[in-house]
């Protein structure tokens, strides 16, 4: 099995909590799906804002989603920001201003319900205390129209960074303990996002890519290819796969095992979105392969869409079983 770096200081940070919390416990688990769990409390995300459209109708939505997760297990909730932006938010007539704090709002929805969640239950277990995570999507999650899962833009890269840039500059100091970049199905907005990440301070980054294949990030390049240009980035302490099916993610671990970067994986239920029908379709696979995942190196495992709290209540689990037979706690090398 690979060997996994000792925790690295980013610019103005001396500790990486994502790796002393996995450190603590050997792993670190991450939610499910929110859009999921939200149209199941009766939300309606028929709406280009997706999720973010619960910021202004329904946060206590976002709230119960949030809780449901950490009872379920969760030691990383992200935020309800994946497809939130000052564009999206003017088209539906908010101000600039408006906008911003809707997207704060939604980190602080998240630590909220984290920190009630801590005064429940610190008496009860001895669980390491719980990180929020703000999730920033790929420039197609906002297009929508699917383009997050091949990314073929219609928009210049430099086009593509400004809007990185502009939601970087409202997350990177809303509290979060952790930004999440997810879904990104190329090299070239990823190396968009590290350069943005190098040229300012701020909490931890992990950058998460949607795969097409065994080898294949969406929009063609290996996945090794991509994690290594990530690769001793002063801010990036963690990489992987999310919003996958879960059959290509065993192959897409064996082809990044050379990578010194602590490895995430939060796979989709297996079924296919359909960006004209605005659903998704096939069947999903709810036999998620975790303790492999983890023997693979991954150290961080969630899931994504079409998951919920059951999966994760599975997943912590099978991860549990897992660190138990490797030893003692930490990033086993």
């Amino acid at each position: 099995m690979r060997k996994q770096r000792q925790p690295r200081s980013s610019q103005g940070h001396t500790r990486n909590c994502l790796n002393d919390l996995i450190d603590t416990q050997g792993f670190a688990i991450i939610d499910g799906a929110l859009a999921t769990e939200l149209e199941r409390h009766g939300a309606d995300l028929d709406d280009p804002l997706w999720s973010a459209r619960c910021l202004m109708e329904a946060p206590e939505l976002i709230t119960r989603v949030h809780r449901d997760y950490l009872e379920a297990g969760a030691d990383i909730i992200l935020s309800a920001t994946y497809q939130a932006s000052e564009a999206g938010f003017r088209s539906r007539g908010l101000k600039p201003g408006e906008a911003r704090d809707l997207m704060r709002l939604g980190v602080r929805l998240a630590r909220d319900e984290r920190d009630r969640h801590l005064r429940r239950t610190t008496r009860l277990n001895a669980r390491p205390r719980p990180l929020v995570a703000a999730s920033l999507g790929p420039y197609g999650a906002c297009q929508h129209d699917g383009s997050e899962y091949h990314g073929r833009y219609p928009a210049s890269w430099r086009e593509v960074q400004a809007f990185h840039a502009a939601r970087l500059d409202v997350l990177a100091d809303s509290g979060a303990d952790l930004l999440a970049f997810e879904t990104i199905p190329s090299r070239p907005e990823a190396e968009g996002i590290a350069d943005l990440l190098a040229a300012q301070d701020g909490p931890p980054a992990w950058v998460s890519f949607s795969c097409r294949n065994d080898v294949e990030v969406s929009h063609g390049e290996p996945l090794a290819e991509c994690l290594a240009a990530l690769d001793h980035h002063p801010r990036i302490v963690a990489a992987g796969i999310n919003c996958t099916a879960p059959r290509h993610l065993g192959p897409l671990l064996q082809s990044v095992a050379g990578s010194e970067l602590t490895l995430i994986v939060y796979p989709n239920s297996g079924e296919t979105w359909v960006s004209g029908e605005n659903r998704w379709r096939g069947e999903g696979n709810a036999d998620f392969d975790v303790e492999g995942w983890y023997r693979a190196g991954a150290r961080a495992i969630g899931g994504c869409c079409r998951t919920g709290p059951d999966q994760i209540r599975q997943i912590r689990a099978a991860l549990t079983r897992a660190a138990e037979l490797s030893g003692p706690p930490g990033r086993h090398g």
